[in-house]
């Protein structure tokens, strides 16, 4: 597997020629009497021409991000919204789809009711589904838009149940699962029309069954099949962790970039497993709809989408079709 740090990628999108910003504490001080250095100017010169050539780079491209619920249950968003809102304003088109799993098990701990996972999916019988829609579609899709708000952009936010956005089926397997779903067909005129209009468009993760029913889905397979269906220049997951990890000389050690198959072995040996087996999921089924990258990032590093959007080398897994 080839890692970023040892050999810069390349993208399909960004100008080959842009420079990578400098690091950290290479700025000259000033001079004398306050005036700048002129080495110090050079080196933001250069930040400010890798910056607006990056930002032309993506101009009118579409990106969808996936956002955990996690962030709402720590009740901060970092500076995840904020970047969300400058990239409205360089003129790229984020569509941003959001889960809710720890404020839905609150709610449900709440009102006395048992969380049951099985295979890491949430079991969600009629009493639940009506809970998990009241979270995902109503307070913690209104808690993101409410975010985009006081950063100083314009969201509106929506569930996969609007403008028939997300029809699903119930997923089939060896256990019943209730009201939990797989995504059969999307629909994004609505998100289009959303974001033509300037806003930021904000999806809960739930879908509309062949028969009206309301259906919990996984928000990284909703965020694949609707970066798949809008045509997204890339597909970003962002995560508590910094990417895909694996064991490396006894430590946990980041994996830079993946082909497809790859990502694919990773799975199958058990490296990706448990919460990140959706999150690469997610990315091949979006890949192998003609979504040129996946990337799954951390939320801890400040100005995540930032640096991955417009620097060279990125941040986290970055996964493609082929090296």
């Amino acid at each position: 597997m080839t890692r970023r740090h040892a050999s810069p990628r390349r993208r399909r999108l960004e100008p080959a020629a842009a420079p990578s910003p400098e690091p950290a504490g290479t700025s000259a001080p000033e001079l004398q009497g306050g005036s700048r250095h002129p080495i110090d100017l050079a080196v933001e010169a250069r930040l400010i021409a890798a910056g607006v050539r990056y930002a032309a780079a993506w101009r009118g491209r579409t990106v969808v991000i996936k956002y955990g619920g996690s962030v709402l249950d720590a009740g901060t968003a970092g500076t995840v919204v904020g970047d969300l809102v400058l990239l409205k304003g360089a003129g790229v088109n984020p569509v941003l789809v959001h889960g809710g799993g720890p404020e839905i098990t609150k709610m449900l701990d709440r009102v006395g009711k048992e969380t049951r996972f099985v295979q890491g999916l949430r079991v969600t019988d009629a009493e639940t589904m009506e809970i998990v829609e009241m979270v995902l579609a109503g307070r913690a899709n209104k808690a993101l838009v409410t975010m985009v708000d006081a950063a100083g952009g314009s969201a509106v936010g929506l569930s996969g149940k609007d403008a028939g956005l997300l029809r699903a089926r119930r997923l089939n397997g060896p256990v019943d699962l209730g009201y939990v779903g797989e995504v059969v067909e999307v629909h994004p005129q609505i998100i289009q029309t959303v974001s033509d209009a300037g806003h930021i468009p904000v999806i809960a993760s739930v879908g509309i069954g062949l028969a009206g029913e309301s259906l919990n889905l996984n928000a990284d397979h909703a965020a694949g099949a609707l970066a798949a269906a809008l045509g997204a220049s890339k597909l970003i997951i962002l995560t508590d962790v910094p990417g895909v990890m694996r064991t490396d000389a006894g430590a946990q050690a980041l994996v830079s970039s993946l082909t497809a198959a790859e990502a694919r072995r990773l799975i199958a040996d058990g490296t990706v497993s448990r919460g990140m087996i959706p999150k690469v999921e997610a990315c091949l089924a979006a890949l192998d709809r003609g979504v040129p990258s996946a990337h799954i990032i951390g939320t801890d590093a400040p100005h995540a989408l930032l640096v991955e959007l417009f620097t060279e080398e990125g941040i986290g897994t970055m996964i493609t079709r082929t090296a």
